[in-house]
């Protein structure tokens, strides 16, 4: 175990999470940082209909906080968590800042463009260490084989490309189409599409939508399973980072600070 580099890994996540503290509710007028508890109530206690019903209460406030900040702690562990796993990758597979990085532009009306980002990448011709690189495209190759990929367009691929969440509940169709599309555009630039769901909060319809969309998908199961199936058994055998051991070693801290945040959401400024 490499404590500075835990210590690193450790720091990327806190940063983010610690943001969450801060969240102050935008009431719905898209102020940029938010209203105060003074603030939300000089909105309110100025609003004749609001002021009667008492909605200046700070119970209010502190309900509205709590509310978009549990929205603001999922969004930022799912940023960190990303900034993670794209050290990770360059740590444990020698791999630069560019290398982790992939992103394409689609044509937009006006002829301006618009640039897409996935989370992070592995291009297998980058990896230094032969033995590695052997590992990630005999999977890479067993992945392909199993979601019955042609076998023209299984030759091609040279990477992998990762869209990485903490959970995906949601059934935004929007969010899913898009997730299409990059997969599509991936396999035409040789990248092999891989979901990582570090967690196993993921809406079953999702998962069936995601896989028969040929994006492999891997989600947080722990213990003994399949490098096609799980975030950590890939990480650990595949890139050669015990991840879930990372996240079980630094619980105790990470559980302090998410508590600190919680604390800080659910009351109102001052209370």
């Amino acid at each position: 175990m490499n404590n500075e580099q835990d210590r690193k890994y450790l720091d990327i996540l806190v940063q983010y999470i610690r943001v969450c503290a801060q969240y102050k509710p935008k009431l719905g007028h898209g102020a940029k940082a938010g209203y105060s508890l003074q603030e939300f109530q000089a909105l309110y206690r100025a609003d004749p209909f609001y002021s009667w019903l008492g909605l200046d209460n700070p119970l209010l406030y502190a309900a509205h906080k709590a509310a978009g900040g549990m929205t603001s702690v999922y969004r930022q562990i799912g940023m960190g968590c990303e900034v993670l796993f794209r050290q990770v990758l360059r740590n444990a597979l020698g791999l630069s800042e560019q290398d982790v990085k992939w992103s394409y532009t689609l044509p937009k009306l006006a002829g301006k463009t618009r640039t897409l980002h996935l989370d992070a990448r592995i291009p297998v011709e980058k990896v230094n260490d032969a033995a590695r690189r052997k590992t990630i495209q005999q999977w890479i190759r067993l992945a392909a084989h199993d979601m019955e990929i042609e076998p023209r367009i299984a030759k091609s691929l040279s990477g992998i490309v990762f869209e990485l969440r903490q959970g995906y509940k949601s059934k935004d169709s929007k969010r899913q189409n898009a997730d299409i599309a990059n997969a599509a555009t991936a396999y035409t630039k040789g990248l092999l599409p891989c979901a990582g769901i570090l967690s196993l909060q993921i809406d079953q319809d999702i998962a069936l939508r995601y896989r028969s969309e040929r994006w492999v998908l891997l989600t947080g199961i722990v213990g003994e399973s399949s490098t096609h199936e799980s975030i950590y058994a890939f990480a650990k055998e595949i890139v050669g980072y015990d991840l879930a051991s990372f996240f079980q070693r630094n619980s105790g801290a990470l559980k302090d600070e998410i508590n600190k945040v919680l604390i800080a959401l659910l009351k109102a400024e001052g209370t």
